[in-house]
């Protein structure tokens, strides 16, 4: 099969490799899309990760095969994965703090080499806890573009959870790309006011397409203060930065009013930042940190997106064959203002959805 395999800091290669051979409990899946996330693109770029290897986890396809004791599942079912299930039983469970279960850190699907998440090759092999715990029906009225969102809806449904939103509260998110897009929809739903700010102006509106509407251009005003115009001074009650890096960091503290909270949930690399103690301390703000998905929260994002509660096929503004994957993820780690979720799609040639 064809795979883009990652084999050093920004060398993506599409390869032809083995089809992943499957043991019991285990099922394989004949991919048809997957979502590029940014993750992904940190990994490729910084080189944390030993190659080879195929990344890719926002992943839905078709099941192909089935191991042996596997009774739920059929070939031709479609479905889409969670790449991590944690224990349920450790001491980081124990307390809902998931992402930091041993079990969880593992990666429960892979296309070949070390598992990885596998969705940008033609098929991905779902290991056994995954396929009793992580693996999902996807509804006949359903794309396997909607479903793929299932990982990343579940993530930002985590951060706004952590958040801690009082109805009516006023939300600034920073970045409108299509997780920063889908933050704020969810917060909205969780009854805050919603503020979003971009540089680019093509993604405030497409952002006003899902409703909205109270947007900051950064490349012509100061978010801050246009921030603190909008809420009598004191700034947002509680502020999400949807943008990767460090850089805003500060701004975003800038911009929660005394007693506010900021999400960082683009925040993905250590390293250094600068952070104003004082804000913490005699303001009053509390940083909050959100990463990866929650055991708890799935049942309910996965109704989210099997629903159509949001037309999640909407934020997709680029879909490549996995012939163009290196393509894919060029675009991918170098956006432009129309550019919103790129997908891989091996299985777009398929009849029907």
């Amino acid at each position: 099969m064809q795979a883009a395999v990652y084999r050093g800091v920004d060398d993506v290669r599409l390869e032809t490799v083995p089809v992943p051979a499957i043991g019991p409990g285990e099922i394989l899946v004949r991919v048809h899309s997957c979502g590029v996330c940014g993750t992904d693109l940190k990994k490729i770029s910084t080189g944390s990760h030993s190659a080879p290897r195929i990344f890719g986890h926002e992943t839905s396809g078709l099941v192909a095969a089935v191991g042996e004791n596997v009774r739920v599942w059929r070939p031709g079912d479609q479905v889409v994965m969670f790449h991590h299930i944690p224990c349920r039983e450790c001491f980081y469970c124990r307390n809902t703090t998931f992402a930091q279960c041993t079990t969880y850190k593992k990666v429960g699907c892979t296309a070949g080499f070390e598992p990885s998440g596998g969705g940008f090759a033609e098929y991905v092999r779902v290991m056994d806890w995954i396929v009793e715990h992580g693996t999902i029906r996807i509804p006949d009225c359903v794309s396997f573009e909607q479903a793929s969102f299932v990982e990343p809806v579940n993530t930002c449904m985590k951060g706004i959870e952590a958040l801690r939103l009082q109805k009516g509260e006023t939300v600034l998110t920073i970045g409108q790309g299509p997780i920063g897009i889908l933050l704020s929809v969810l917060a909205r739903r969780a009854g805050a006011s919603i503020i979003t700010s971009d540089l680019h102006a093509e993604r405030l509106r497409i952002g006003s397409s899902f409703g909205l509407a109270l947007t900051i251009d950064a490349s012509r005003a100061n978010v801050v203060e246009r921030v603190r115009e909008l809420t009598e001074g004191r700034g947002a009650d509680a502020v999400i930065l949807a943008v990767g890096g460090n850089s805003l960091i500060r701004s975003a503290m800038d911009a929660a009013r005394p007693g506010g909270r900021v999400l960082l949930f683009a925040q993905t690399q250590h390293g250094e930042a600068v952070i104003d103690p004082a804000a913490i301390c005699v303001d009053e703000k509390t940083l909050v940190g959100s990463y990866s998905a929650s055991l708890d929260l799935q049942e309910e994002s996965v109704r989210f997106v099997m629903s159509r509660e949001m037309d999640l096929e909407r934020l997709v503004s680029h879909r490549f064959p996995l012939a163009e994957s290196v393509a894919a993820l060029q675009l991918a780690a170098h956006p432009q203002p129309s550019s919103m979720k790129i997908m891989i799609q091996p299985g777009k040639t398929w009849a029907g959805k």
